[in-house]
C-alpha cells in the first residue's frame, strides 16, 4: 500500500513541475495545452508513431493557413498507405488477442468438462443443470421469456436480465447458436449454466464488451414459453 502511495506522489509531482514549467496565462492558453494532450494522448493511445518536433510544424503551417509541403494528390496516397498499414497493423494485434482469448478458453472448457455435474455435448456446448423444470421444451421457433446473466471465463459480467430487474423474450431461433441448442434441453422454471465456446457464440468477432474469440457463461431461468 505504501509503494502505490509513493507512486501515486511520484506521479503528482511529475505532474506540478510540468504545470510549473508550462506557463498557461490565458483560457486560451489552457485550451492550446488541452487539445494538444488530447492529441498526443490519442497517438499515444493508437500506436501512431510521429516526430512531435516535424508534427507541430504541420500543426503550425495549419493553423497559420500556410499550404503544405505536400500536393493534394501526394497528400492523399501519403495518408492512403498510412491507413492501410493502421489497419493491417491493428488486425494483427486483433488476430493475436483473439488467438490468446481462444486459448485460455479452450482451456478453461478442457478443465470445466472433467467437473461434476457438467455434460459436454458433441456441438462443443457444455452444461450444468441447476434446477430442473416441468413441462414441455421449447422447439427453436418458440419465444421464450428468461432471467439470465452472462459472464466471461473470468467472473467479468457482459450482461444481466437479473441486473435491470426485467426478463427478456425473444425467439429461440433468433439467438447465439448456444442459446438456441441449450435453451431447447430446458422446461418452464428450470435454471441451467451454460458453457459456450466461441464457435457457438459471437466466434472471433469483438462485440461490445466481449472480446472476440470469448467462451461466455451463462446463468439462464427459463421462465415461460410461448408456443408458435
Amino acid at each position: 500500500m505504501a509503494q502505490k502511495s509513493q507512486k501515486k506522489k511520484n506521479k503528482d509531482d511529475n505532474a506540478n513541475e510540468n504545470c510549473q514549467a508550462l506557463i498557461l496565462k490565458t483560457h486560451q492558453d489552457t485550451i492550446s495545452y488541452l487539445i494538444g494532450r488530447d492529441i498526443g494522448n490519442n497517438m499515444k493511445t493508437n500506436d501512431i508513431a510521429v516526430t512531435p518536433e516535424i508534427m507541430f510544424a504541420g500543426l503550425k503551417d495549419g493553423i497559420n493557413g500556410i499550404d503544405s509541403v505536400f500536393s493534394a494528390e501526394q497528400t492523399e496516397q501519403i495518408m492512403m498507405v498510412f491507413q492501410q498499414d493502421m489497419m493491417a497493423k491493428q488486425q494483427k494485434k486483433t488476430a493475436e488477442s483473439c488467438a490468446t482469448v481462444k486459448a485460455e478458453g479452450d482451456a478453461f472448457l478442457a478443465e470445466n468438462r472433467t467437473k461434476d455435474g457438467v455434460v459436454s455435448l458433441p456441438s462443443g456446448l457444455q452444461y450444468k443443470v441447476i434446477t430442473e423444470g416441468e413441462g414441455e421444451n421449447p422447439k427453436p421457433e418458440d419465444v421464450v421469456e428468461v432471467h439470465y446473466t452472462g459472464t466471461l471465463i473470468d467472473g467479468t459480467v457482459f450482461d444481466s436480465s437479473v441486473e435491470r430487474g426485467e426478463t427478456i423474450k425473444f425467439p429461440l431461433n433468433g439467438v447465439i447458436p448456444g442459446w438456441t441448442e441449450g435453451v431447447q434441453l430446458m422446461k418452464p422454471g428450470a435454471k441451467y449454466m451454460f458453457y459456450i465456446p466461441s464457435s457457438l457464440a459471437y466466434g472471433d468477432k469483438t462485440t461490445g464488451p466481449i472480446p472476440g474469440g470469448s467462451v461466455l457463461i451463462f446463468e439462464v431461468q427459463l421462465i415461460s414459453i410461448e408456443k408458435k
